[in-house]
């Protein structure tokens, strides 16, 4: 497993594509449930995580399954835990447990990158950053 992380219309999606070529890319707003299970790779994992929660699905085992299941998985993910807490309850529930699914993503991942402004800055793993 491998991760992508960083904050909204940063070029997380192109620098994956550059890291990891010849994946086949799925969207996390819109993918059926269990093709996350069997994927190359997913952008957008943070509206999944979204998509399940609002259908009612408990999401506290969700990374230790996709662990179990697609090891080799690479995930794309908003960092969605800086600025103001939201007002709203399902907001904060859902800010929160993707922040507790994508630490222990990350745990488990290989290699970590951080994009900022289309510039990958490896956090964990790998010493290449060009994307």
């Amino acid at each position: 497993m491998n991760m992508v992380i960083g904050g909204a219309c940063q070029g997380k999606r192109a620098c994956a594509k550059a890291l990891y070529p010849g994946k086949t890319w799925l969207d996390g707003a819109v993918c059926d449930r269990e093709e996350i299970f069997t994927c190359e790779g997913i952008y957008h994992l943070e509206e999944y995580i979204r998509r399940e929660m609002k259908a009612g699905e408990a999401m506290e085992d969700f990374a230790e399954r996709l662990i179990q299941k697609n090891p080799e998985l690479v995930i794309v993910c908003n960092e969605i835990g800086y600025g103001l807490v939201p007002i709203d309850a399902f907001e904060r529930k859902f800010r929160e447990q993707t922040g507790r699914i994508c630490t222990k993503l990350a745990a488990f991942s290989k290699r970590v990158d951080r994009v900022v402004c289309g510039i990958a800055n490896t956090i964990k793993g790998g010493m290449e950053n060009e994307c």
